[in-house]
């Protein structure tokens, strides 16, 4: 018999980790709480909130889960790990004392420089605070974070003054304390590093963008699309980001009285000669950087994950495949705004193989009425190429994308513009 895993999400994250977990050999049956349209198609969804911490915990039991996958950021901080754990179902995700890396910002950086790890400087401000003077100390561009969990979409990076001040001073009514850090000029790059109290192992690196508009212009969003491996992330630069960022991370967590077991998600900033700093963290796979980084693991999926969750990493760990990948995200009318729902979506939503590789669709804010394929959220899928180069990739995910239909949606035309 093969393994039962249950995996909390209905994004796209989700549905990418469902594919390569089916794909693994040891698995024999997923579940996906909430789910969406595409992880109904080749799993068992439940309708239980990613939220609802015991009834998530009450249906791993219900179906003998032998591993539990969370997804999502909020469920961890809100101890989902800690409750599985505690009836014995071992669970991939942090528990909710190292959540608190992506909980709290200002917790995070604290961390940050307490360990010396290269990352920006950064101003607490408050009530109390003399806002001019504090946005004259660095000047433009200003990057200001809310310290609380906001989807992705919790940051403004702008060149206008007054627009900072205006989030600055909105964040501070909402949440009583905002941060302002120093700007950090570069490329960015994503790290998902698989981390228990054993050992660290670094997935290929691979880079998002952010910015709604070609170009990287326009507003912050969950992410438009990404592609892995990233050039950026030499060889020299991964080495200077495990020795100085993963290593003393993975030294500090380990050390904790309830060790760290998930996915640690380093955001990086490398400079022009090749220096790494942290931009955030976060304490789940990424999304979009799930989908072009899951399909590179060749080896068992759920054996890595599992290894992970028990604390024995260093037996199991994974080998990849010298592929490339890209994903470009299909995003619904008014997003990042508020999006335009209930569309229908049609088209070619299959996969395909051809000569230079594959092509497939993530579903993320997708769901069924009468049965028909509707848009529920503001990124509603992601066409993503598999190819032996990552021009080759590029072509199959556009080549994808442009046999699906929806009204009013749009799409980046430029994702992996850096790289190629």
């Amino acid at each position: 018999m093969g393994r039962t895993v249950l995996v909390v999400g209905g994004g796209g994250r989700e549905h990418a980790l469902t594919i390569g977990l089916l794909d693994s050999p040891s698995v024999s049956t997923v579940h996906v709480a909430p789910g969406n349209a595409g992880t109904a198609g080749i799993a068992t969804n439940h309708d239980v909130s990613a939220s609802d911490i015991d009834a998530q915990v009450a249906l791993a039991k219900s179906i003998g889960a032998d591993l539990f996958v969370v997804g999502p950021e909020a469920p961890l901080v809100d101890g989902l790990s800690d409750s599985l754990r505690a009836v014995g179902i071992p669970s991939f995700g942090p528990h909710a004392a190292g959540a608190m890396l992506e909980g709290r910002k200002d917790f995070a950086k604290q961390v940050m420089l307490d360990l010396n790890i290269p990352t920006a400087g950064v101003q607490h401000l408050t009530p109390e605070t003399d806002l001019d003077a504090a946005v004259d100390l660095w000047g433009a561009p200003w990057v200001v974070k809310r310290d609380v969990l906001a989807g992705g979409k919790g940051v403004v990076v702008t060149e206008d003054r007054d627009e900072a001040l205006d989030f600055i001073r909105t964040s501070i009514e909402s949440d009583g304390m905002v941060l302002m850090e120093e700007f950090l000029a570069g490329e960015e790059a994503s790290m998902l590093v698989m981390m228990d109290e054993s050992g660290y192992v670094a997935l290929p690196c691979s880079q998002d963008h952010k910015r709604v508009g070609e170009g990287d212009v326009g507003l912050n969003t969950g992410g438009m699309g990404a592609y892995a491996p990233a050039p950026v992330a030499t060889e020299a630069v991964r080495a200077r980001a495990i020795s100085e960022i993963v290593e003393p991370m993975h030294a500090h967590l380990s050390s904790q009285s309830t060790p760290y077991r998930g996915c640690l998600y380093v955001g990086l900033m490398i400079d022009d000669e090749g220096a790494p700093s942290v931009v955030e963290y976060n304490v789940r796979f990424g999304d979009p950087e799930t989908q072009v980084t899951v399909p590179l693991i060749a080896s068992d999926l759920c054996d890595l994950l599992l290894a992970v969750a028990e604390g024995r990493l260093s037996e199991s760990m994974p080998t990849f495949s010298d592929e490339h990948a890209m994903t470009v995200v299909l995003a619904a009318e008014g997003y990042p705004g508020p999006p335009v729902k209930g569309r229908s979506i049609s088209g070619n939503l299959s996969d395909y193989i051809d000569s230079a590789g594959r092509a497939f669709i993530h579903h993320a804010g997708t769901g069924s009425s009468d049965g028909n394929l509707i848009s529920t959220g503001g990124r509603v899928l992601a066409s993503t190429g598999i190819a032996a180069s990552l021009a080759e990739a590029r072509d199959l995910a556009y080549q994808k994308l442009s046999e699906v239909e929806l009204e009013g949606a749009h799409f980046r035309r430029d994702i992996g513009h850096r790289a190629l």
